[in-house]
């Protein structure tokens, strides 16, 4: 039986990118989100490439239903293999530390935290009886670099990030994989990159923000995924790395 990825918040941009890298490998895709119009044109647009991938409606805000929603996915394709996260879209906006209140945290909390924690809680069962599998978190930047005036998801991320860091020492030496792909940059072709919603201040602290093809992120998730020789992986390389590397 071929594995199969899930891909919680798929969208244009870096979702079905990811869908079509681990496809071409053959795996088959199941994709979450919580509009199924677009969910059904990305099943239709990947079964144009050959890849098999299914749709599953719902609002990952809610934790409780991760259960069901896992058992939905395993009843379809048999199995998980892989889970890559990463369900930001315009509804997430940036707010300045100095006007951030416990309402607006409050708010992306089960998104961002909460339900992240319950789906590797559904899945790592059937990963350590398997003594294989893969969650991928993804972060933007200001979880691991707090930014003036690009408060709000950060801290909330970071949290989740943290998280992350400790998943992927427990899980050593099982055969069970967690990594997080940290994005500094504007996704090509994604909801946030196509909307012309952002506030003004939200405006001025993105303009220099470089632009990533969310080709290139899923093939470091690819990488991550085969190597598992890291906890992070960030996109650009902060420049103290890229320096290192140099």
């Amino acid at each position: 039986m071929s594995k199969v990825i899930a891909v919680f918040g798929a969208g244009t941009g870096l979702g079905v990118s990811v869908a079509r890298r681990f496809g071409r490998e053959g795996f088959r895709v199941a994709l979450v989100a919580r509009r199924k119009d677009r969910l059904d044109a990305l099943v239709e647009r990947l079964a144009g490439e050959g890849v098999e991938a299914a749709a599953f409606s719902a609002d990952l805000s809610i934790p409780a239903e991760v259960p069901a929603l896992v058992a939905a996915i395993r009843d379809r394709f048999g199995r998980i293999d892989a889970i890559e996260y990463g369900p930001i879209s315009g509804d997430q906006g940036f707010t300045a530390a100095t006007r951030l209140d416990a309402a607006t945290l409050e708010s992306l909390i089960p998104l961002l935290l909460l339900t992240p924690v319950e789906v590797v809680r559904a899945v790592l069962p059937e990963w350590t009886e398997r003594g294989d599998g893969a969650f991928l978190l993804t972060h933007g930047y200001s979880a691991a670099q707090p930014i003036p005036h690009l408060s709000g998801v950060g801290p909330v991320m970071a949290a989740a990030r943290n998280y992350l860091y400790s998943l992927n020492g427990e899980l050593a030496d099982t055969g069970v994989y967690a990594g997080t792909l940290t994005i500094g940059a504007l996704i090509e072709r994604s909801e946030i990159a196509e909307s012309a919603a952002l506030a003004s201040a939200d405006a001025e602290a993105l303009a220099n923000f470089p632009v990533a093809d969310p080709d290139d992120l899923a093939e470091h998730y690819w990488d991550m995924y085969t190597k598992r020789d890291r906890v992070e992986q960030f996109h650009p390389e902060p420049p103290a790395a890229r320096a290192t590397a140099g």
